[in-house]
């Protein structure tokens, strides 16, 4: 029987799961890593549009998530941006809601990951919590076997060598991989697939702090508050200029403010660099990449940066193929073991 192996990327932006694999395919969704509670599961306008979101049972509260989980937002930005969000019940809520898209009863191991910086202190309380039967609403049930826990951009190196074809040289060369996210800009120093970890680590300089600071200067301008922060993520990402107060608004004056932050963050990875000569790898994933970019390239002139098609789902990814490969030794070799005793017992009797 095969082992059903499923990854989960609960990021502070978006949260981003395997759907499904085939041959050499890896099919990810996502959805906003927004939820905004309720008292009663129910939505606040029975029979409305039919919003593509889902009500999670934590504690005793459910919390909204889903693709379409914005038009169910209200003043109140409903993000976790701080390093006790794995404990948080709106965690639970997205990864929950996650295990339900996936559509399987039992997942035999689920991969899940964490920040550099938060990796040691946390992996083995986040494995133990994820490990079980989550009520994941609508009457429906997931069943958790094991759970792995890794560091997110390590990921992000496995997905890189294996749709390369390079795991064989990876193996015995030195990378650096960089990922910017929503909350944290993290990035880790591998010697093959190894982590270094005195080498690796993450800052909280993400995108959301471009975003809050680029807000800040709109609402000086304008002088009202502004807090459409979507709105300038998608103008930064697209070139196009949001639209404030029925008029087009030109970041583009805005952008060395931008660019700042994203220096800093760059800056504080360099003072961790130990031998950027010795780096054979530099890659550049994650949601936050494109706004990233710049500050990559100059502060490692002399190397090639290499990105990835679809960066934001590099880690998920990742993700599923360390699993596949654990669930192909370590679990189905425990499985072998238990079935051999089992039967061992049975002649005995």
């Amino acid at each position: 029987m095969n082992l059903i192996v499923r990854a989960v990327d609960v990021g502070s932006g978006n949260t981003k799961f395997v759907t499904g694999t085939a041959d050499s395919e890896i099919r990810c969704a996502s959805f906003p890593s927004l939820a905004y509670p309720s008292s009663n599961g129910q939505p606040l306008w029975p029979g409305g549009d039919g919003a593509k979101t889902m009500f999670i049972p934590v504690g005793s509260l459910f919390y909204e998530v889903g693709p379409e989980v914005r038009l169910a937002a209200d003043t109140f930005r409903a993000t976790q941006l701080h390093d006790d969000y794995i404990e948080s019940p709106e965690y639970m809520a997205l990864l929950r809601g996650a295990l339900r898209s996936m559509r399987q009863s039992q997942i035999d191991l689920l991969v899940v990951g964490l920040p550099v910086a938060l990796f040691a202190v946390k992996k083995a309380a986040l494995e133990r919590v994820m490990t079980g039967e989550h009520d994941v609403g609508g009457g429906k049930k997931v069943s958790v076997v094991r759970t792995l826990a890794v560091a997110q951009p390590q990921g992000a190196l496995a997905f890189y060598a294996h749709a390369h074809g390079k795991l064989a040289e990876i193996a015995k060369e030195r990378s650096l991989i960089i990922d910017p996210g929503a909350r944290t800009f993290d990035w880790l120093v591998a010697q093959g697939m190894r982590l270094v970890q005195k080498q690796s680590h993450s800052v909280n300089r993400g995108v959301a702090d471009v975003l809050k600071l680029l807000a800040a200067e709109i609402t000086k301008d304008i002088g009202t508050p502004f807090r459409d922060l979507d709105a300038i993520d998608m103008a930064l990402r697209t070139g196009k200029a949001p639209v404030i107060f029925q008029k087009p608004y030109d970041l583009k004056r805005l952008l060395p403010l931008a660019e700042s932050v994203t220096e800093q963050a760059v800056s504080s990875m360099k003072e961790w660099i130990e031998s950027p000569h010795s780096l054979q790898n530099i890659i550049l994933v994650g949601g936050g990449a494109f706004l990233f970019r710049k500050a990559v390239k100059s502060a490692f002139p002399r190397h090639r940066i290499l990105e990835i098609k679809e960066p934001v789902f590099a880690n998920v990814r990742g993700f599923q193929l360390a699993g596949m490969t654990y669930a192909r030794t370590v679990l189905a070799a425990d499985r072998d073991r238990s079935t051999t005793a089992e039967r061992a017992a049975g002649d005995a009797a």
